[in-house]
């Protein structure tokens, strides 16, 4: 992959500023416009990173939808519990990154409209299923009304919610991705950080006692929801590690700072958590807070450090391990490389298959329950597999 100030690539023809382009497709006005770098084909790095995440979510999952937060021994809320507070971050920085690296470069041609369309189409299946996964979730131990309460946004559930927090990203995402690729550097830090002191301030108001509406944009300490402009900051920053991705990754020295960056930053945002721990007089106690969830809905200063500091600290292990690093870690891949089914799979397995068909609740050890919830990262990395495997000899 090449760029600079004379070039502007399409998917397969590279641009040429004294060549005749009544051939080449979607360019508009190429001299007006940034000069934004494109991917050549997919990262797996990223699916890495991608993975990981999912694969620390269904352990999480997994022992919470069994046995209970509750019922998890000290020695397993930290540290395994405490290491599993880094999947929602990660998952939510390689939202933004997977954006820039696909899309980003799209909204500067003809063919964005199509890719826009893309987005709000997949934005819909979201939805479906985190609708559909929200009754899987629910029965058996809930009344029919409430599981039309939650159907409604009258109520939330707790473990698909993230599935709802993407739906609704990846309607207005489309609109804003045209605009940041026009905005210079200073303007989309300053962004970042205005959402940040803006979704603080809201989080202080009431909203008329409108807690939905409050869930969805801000969260709310009574509903285990992802709110829009909360968690916006968090998008946008994955959308600049995006860009400087496709910049770097392909040449060794310029990726190695990029490696080097992003776990310095992790690394400090991490120690600034232990900072303020030992500043209060217990560490243990901050630790432990944090995976029980202490922080997180909505995000307080502590849990984000060390939830999005470690999260910079994995992405950046997975940039340096790059290619080798993502086949010699394949379920993990293959689990990133389809969120949507990989997650599909571990909620139904988890609440469908063992908790209500077999009434497996309250049945295992926190030992087997992570020993199943490692299954179930196997299983979904297999499922994806499969479907692939049937539809590629359909």
């Amino acid at each position: 992959m090449r760029y600079g100030k004379r070039r502007i690539f399409t998917k397969s023809l590279r641009y040429d500023p004294d060549h005749d382009h009544k051939d080449v497709p979607n360019v508009l006005n190429w001299k007006e416009l940034p000069q934004l770098p494109r991917a050549e084909g997919r990262i797996e790095a990223i699916d890495l990173a991608r993975g990981i995440a999912i694969g620390l979510m269904i352990l999480s999952h997994t022992v919470s939808g069994l046995i209970g937060i509750r019922n998890v021994p000290d020695w397993g809320m930290v540290p395994v519990h405490f290491l599993t507070k880094f999947s929602s971050s990660l998952f939510i920085l390689v939202f933004g990154i997977a954006l820039a690296v696909a899309f980003l470069a799209s909204t500067q041609t003809e063919a964005w409209p199509r890719r826009r369309l893309k987005l709000w189409v997949r934005a819909i299946e979201v939805w479906f299923w985190y609708k559909a996964l929200t009754i899987v979730e629910m029965l058996p131990y809930y009344a029919p009304g409430d599981i039309v309460d939650a159907l409604l946004y009258q109520r939330f559930a707790i473990w698909v919610e993230i599935l709802g927090f993407y739906a609704i990203a990846l309607l207005w995402v489309p609109l804003v991705l045209p605009l940041w690729a026009r905005t210079p550097l200073w303007g989309r830090c300053a962004l970042i950080i205005g959402l940040t002191a803006l979704s603080a301030w809201l989080q202080e108001l009431s909203f008329g006692g409108n807690d939905t509406l409050k869930a969805l944009l801000v969260d709310h300490e009574d509903h285990y929801t992802w709110g829009q402009l909360s968690r916006a900051p968090l998008i946008l920053a994955g959308l600049l590690i995006g860009e400087a991705l496709l910049r770097c990754y392909f040449d060794t020295a310029l990726r190695r700072k990029l490696v080097l960056a992003l776990v310095g930053v992790g690394a400090v945002m991490v120690a600034a958590f232990y900072g303020l721990a030992f500043a209060e007089g217990d560490v243990s106690a901050a630790m432990l807070a944090v995976a029980n969830n202490d922080g997180k809905h909505p995000p307080g200063l502590k849990f984000t450090l060390y939830s999005v500091g470690g999260a910079l600290v994995i992405l950046g292990a997975a940039l340096a391990g790059g290619a080798t690093a993502a086949k010699a870690l394949r379920p993990l891949t293959m689990v990133g490389s389809d969120a949507l089914k990989a997650f599909i799979f571990h909620i139904v397995m988890i609440f469908l298959v063992l908790r209500f068909l077999l009434e497996g609740e309250g049945i295992y050890t926190y030992p087997q329950a992570l020993g199943v919830g490692g299954l179930l990262i196997l299983g979904a990395a297999l499922w994806i597999w499969l479907t692939r495997w049937i539809a590629r000899y359909k």
